[in-house]
């Protein structure tokens, strides 16, 4: 049972955010769009500063990828931040059910982070249930791989360039330069639900990344100038 099939009022609500729906390969149905609007409603609550959610549909063709033919991706605009979480699922309803998880998880993350950081201590109450909960996200995420080791025997991107030639290029992205903190830049990488996040350093002015590593830790790179290097 679904958190709809308990609340038959879910699909009904609408967040204030503005909320664009697109196909790709699809036409999107009023009943889902309904069911959407419900969703974003509930995710608007974790973080009224969202102006903007953006959701695309997209339906793989290749019969290979039946088991993850439908794709969701929910990209959230708020002020001055960006959150997006994708998922790929045999239908769309059980995408959007992974996408908005991952979303609210993101959110939640966040969320605890910025308490913490409020609060000028290292480990706010309740940080025990917080890292139990990171654990059994880890432990899921790994099985989850697992499962799908073997899936990817086709490019994903094969669709989108015109001579597949191993090792290419297949996407470029132009990233902004604002500087900004660590603190931030791990925000956004967590919102994002990336696990790397570039930035320029605020207190250095100098190009960094910020990524993920085991338990739960994050590691910080940072270029050198020059003569420092040597």
């Amino acid at each position: 049972m679904t958190s709809a099939d308990r609340n038959p009022n879910l699909e009904t609500l609408s967040p204030e955010a503005q909320v664009t729906i697109t196909g790709r390969n699809v036409e999107v149905p009023e009943h889902f769009q309904e069911r959407v609007n419900g969703k974003l409603a509930k995710i608007e609550k974790l973080d009224p500063t969202l102006k903007s959610f953006h959701v695309e549909l997209k339906h793989e063709k290749n019969p290979r990828r039946e088991a993850e033919a439908e794709r969701i991706q929910i990209t959230a605009t708020g002020s001055g931040h960006l959150a997006r979480a994708e998922a790929k699922e045999e239908n769309f309803y059980s995408a959007l059910e992974t996408a908005v998880d991952k979303l609210e998880r993101s959110l939640r993350k966040v969320k605890a982070r910025r308490n913490i950081a409020m609060s000028g201590h290292r480990a706010p109450k309740g940080t025990g249930v917080l890292a139990a909960e990171m654990e059994a996200e880890a432990k899921a995420e790994q099985e989850r791989a697992a499962r799908e080791a073997g899936k990817y025997d086709v490019d994903p991107y094969a669709d989108q360039v015109e001579d597949v030639v191993p090792g290419q290029i297949v996407r470029s992205k132009v990233h902004s330069n604002a500087a900004r903190s660590v603190d931030d830049a791990l925000s956004e990488m967590e919102l994002v639900g990336h696990d790397f996040y570039l930035f320029v350093n605020e207190e250095t002015n100098r190009p960094a990344v910020v990524y993920r590593r085991h338990a739960f830790d994050y590691g910080l790179i940072e270029l050198a100038p020059e003569a420092d290097a040597e």
